[in-house]
């Protein structure tokens, strides 16, 4: 899987696109969220525009399986670059809303 550590794919990162993302949920809910901003409930059928180099993460809600389809292009050789963890805290907080 891209070099990435297994345990990347079961928790939530913040994280980076140097280009941008676009994110195409195709099933279930989870959350999106950007730095310093409030999460948003995204369900199936729902398109983000990530613009580039802007820190967020996504995943799924507690209570819910989430897939989607990430669309990024790369710059030089980058596509993403991967930040701290989404803490316990931040992922129950979203989740408690």
């Amino acid at each position: 899987m891209n070099g990435l550590p297994e345990m990347l794919f079961y928790n939530h990162y913040w994280h980076t696109h140097p280009k941008g993302q676009v994110l195409i949920v195709t099933e279930g809910k989870g959350w999106y969220q950007e730095k310093g901003k409030p999460a948003q409930s995204i369900k199936k059928g729902n398109v983000v525009n990530i613009p580039e180099n802007l820190e967020h993460w996504h995943g799924a809600a507690a209570d819910s399986k989430m897939v989607h389809i990430a669309v990024t292009n790369y710059k030089g050789d980058e596509n993403v670059t991967w930040l701290k963890p989404v803490t316990d805290s931040e992922y129950n907080q979203v989740n408690n809303k």
